[in-house]
């Protein structure tokens, strides 16, 4: 019998959600993503030291201040990391900016061009890159002026339908939804311990953007992740992609039950969603209506600030 993981394969373009380069060896996705909790620990790996000692004296050589060569150096351990995954990888690797950046347009921009520079300096084209950047206004706006430099974008920490859309109409190429953490949100809100997969409201959150994306020919690509369970990463089988932990990667390579597929455009075209026109006045109002979005999303640039500061940290104790 054929395992879950192969079956998904054919429905689903699958995604490792780790920096871990031993685990995208093993499981074989197109793609890989990364963001800040995931290069701190992999900084941590001993394994990985030779990238974390390489990143600082490159950053030193650089010059400037000590804000600038942190920089440098967090940004060049993220790139030095990214370009072992894409020796392994066939497709893409997304790289964070960071999330201090998130509402700030002009910061964002620079970053990230910055980023695709590294990346060129290692002989890697952009197209192989995608620059990751929270779902804010601001870094809705940044990801439209970079994609029409061809710098292609995946926004993270989306959550609200109302930032889908503002994406779609920005024509960023690709949308991460966090689906595991709009189920932790609702669960502790509710109170209620779990919810039937079909039920999830993660899962009900991606599916109807999926089809807000199809039924109104939307090319920007949906990406459900940051997954608590397999049976959410089921549910969601025919999604554009999926990024996957090793974790989870581990038990679909191992069941064997059928998969039947969920999403496609053609269910998606006999949706009943309605187009709606974004501005940034709905963005901010609708934004500002859904709860768990808007606390979802602050929490997220939150957490990956405190990461970035906890490498920043590492990085200080390990030159010494």
């Amino acid at each position: 019998m054929e395992n879950k993981l192969s079956q998904l394969k054919k429905m689903t373009l699958v995604v490792a959600d780790t920096g871990d380069i031993d685990a995208m060896k093993q499981y074989q996705p197109e793609d890989a993503t990364t963001n800040p909790s995931l290069i701190y620990r992999a900084a941590q790996m001993e394994k990985y030291e030779y990238l974390v000692r390489d990143a600082i004296r490159w950053a030193q050589d650089q010059g400037g201040n000590k804000e600038q060569i942190m920089a440098n150096t967090v940004d060049q351990l993220a790139v030095s990391l990214g370009s072992e995954i894409l020796k392994i990888i066939p497709g893409r690797i997304s790289t964070e900016v960071d999330s201090r950046l998130s509402f700030d347009i002009d910061g964002t921009i620079q970053r990230a061009r910055k980023l695709i520079s590294l990346y060129h300096d290692r002989k890697i084209p952009a197209h192989r890159v995608l620059i990751k950047i929270a779902a804010t206004w601001e870094g809705i706006k940044a990801a439209e002026i970079l994609e029409k430099e061809n710098i292609q974008c995946n926004l993270t920490l989306l959550f609200g339908f109302g930032q889908a859309v503002a994406c779609a109409e920005a024509c960023v190429f690709l949308i991460s939804p966090f689906v595991g953490r709009i189920l932790d949100w609702y669960k502790k809100t509710t109170g209620r311990s779990d919810f039937a997969a079909e039920e999830d409201p993660g899962v009900q959150s991606v599916t109807n953007i999926y089809n807000y994306y199809k039924k109104f020919d939307h090319q920007t690509i949906v990406m459900g992740a940051s997954f608590r369970n397999h049976g959410q990463i089921e549910q969601l089988a025919g999604c554009d992609r999926l990024t996957i932990s090793p974790q989870l990667l581990k038990i679909l390579n191992t069941e064997t039950e059928t998969i039947p597929r969920k999403l496609s455009p053609a269910i998606a075209k006999k949706s009943d969603l309605k187009r709606i026109e974004m501005d940034e006045k709905r963005f901010r109002w609708m934004l500002n209506d859904d709860a768990m979005s808007t606390e979802k999303l602050a929490e997220g640039i939150r957490i990956f600030t405190e990461d970035i500061r906890k490498l920043e940290t590492f990085i200080l104790d390990f030159n010494k």
